[in-house]
């Protein structure tokens, strides 16, 4: 099959770009609402709460028991670069584990691929920079599956292990403690941006590349117990999300939270994906946010992908961001 000697930039054939491309959250809540309840011995986290990976308890011999992590993420290209692009959608995939507190053993990938559009050429970068992060990460990457698809699609499934008594889960948080962000956010809006001008962030693919395996292990070691990722719903719609299946509410100091180095131009010039707008939409029943304006809402909704972990407690090293409390509902000071 003959591709074209000149191939069109990767995101100019993506509908949307990373975990922005999400299906909205309270769409895809219904569409799984019939998978939810489902009761086995061996589940310790299943679909109920929509937590960042599946775990289930195995049998470990006389040491004990261990807890099988099991998770997929896949997603269209948020950036030009096939490398980069790559190392990104590892990182993302791999966060899911970490932020269950747990330890990747092993990925596949999986691959959407034009190939009419598309050399295989591109392809080998993707699978190349995937590969790279889960060096990094000591994690084998072994074979996979790919489909001809009519957009570039890449991502992994990642099983890990975990200590059942140690579990981060999305269920565990108790009101009165401080909220930790580990990495900034506006990813969304400065890929966003690149998607429009072809203007690359250094600043933003330098943090979605970045592993979370530090922030978990900071976080497991401190004794923390309800963690989540903020990826495609934004921080507010990962925040709601864990309250929800916590019984607790939250606050969210504007000022503490860190941003991504030119973000705040890049929003100014309009350039606001539609699934953050969606998580906005979808939260603001629940939102209280007196003075705070609809720009800086847009940001703590921005979708983002490969985003950092969102903690319940004190991480050292990592800005504490607002607190939860005993009230339902998200509010924003």
């Amino acid at each position: 099959m003959s591709v074209p000697s000149a191939a069109p930039r990767l995101t100019s054939l993506a509908h949307g770009g990373g975990c922005a491309c999400k299906i909205p959250a309270e769409e895809l809540e219904q569409v799984v609402s019939g998978l939810t309840g489902q009761q086995h011995p061996s589940v310790l986290v299943g679909l109920d709460d929509g937590d960042d990976a599946a775990a289930v308890r195995i049998e470990a011999g006389p040491s004990g028991s261990t807890a099988v992590l099991s998770t997929a993420d896949f997603f269209t290209p948020v950036v030009d670069d096939a490398y980069d692009w790559g190392r990104i959608a590892a990182a993302n995939a791999l966060s899911d584990v970490y932020a269950m507190g747990g330890t990747p053993v092993v990925a596949i990938n999986l691959v959407g691929w034009p190939r009419s559009v598309l050399g295989p050429e591109l392809l080998t970068e993707v699978l190349r920079g995937g590969l790279a992060v889960a060096q990094q990460a000591g994690v084998p990457l072994l074979g996979g599956h790919s489909i001809d698809a009519p957009e570039p699609l890449y991502g992994m499934a990642v099983t890990g292990t975990a200590d059942p008594e140690q579990l981060m889960r999305n269920d565990a948080a108790e009101g009165g403690l401080p909220l930790t962000l580990t990495k900034p956010l506006g990813v969304g809006i400065l890929n966003n941006r690149h998607k429009a001008t072809g203007e690359v962030s250094a600043a933003a693919i330098d943090t979605m590349t970045a592993l979370n395996r530090e922030a978990a292990e900071a976080a497991r070691a401190a004794g923390v117990r309800a963690a989540t990722d903020v990826t495609g719903f934004g921080l507010l719609g990962h925040l709601f999300k864990m309250c929800r299946a916590s019984g607790v509410g939250a606050e969210v100091d504007l000022a503490a939270v860190p941003r991504v180095e030119g973000v705040d131009a890049a929003l100014a010039e309009g350039f606001v994906p539609g699934g953050s707008r969606r998580n906005l939409d979808w939260v603001r029943p629940h939102l209280r946010a007196e003075g705070i304006a609809e720009e800086d809402l847009i940001l703590l909704a921005d979708a983002q992908t490969s985003g950092g972990l969102l903690v319940v407690g004190e991480v050292p090293g990592y800005p504490v961001i607002g607190r939860t409390t005993t009230e339902p509902g998200l509010r924003v000071t």
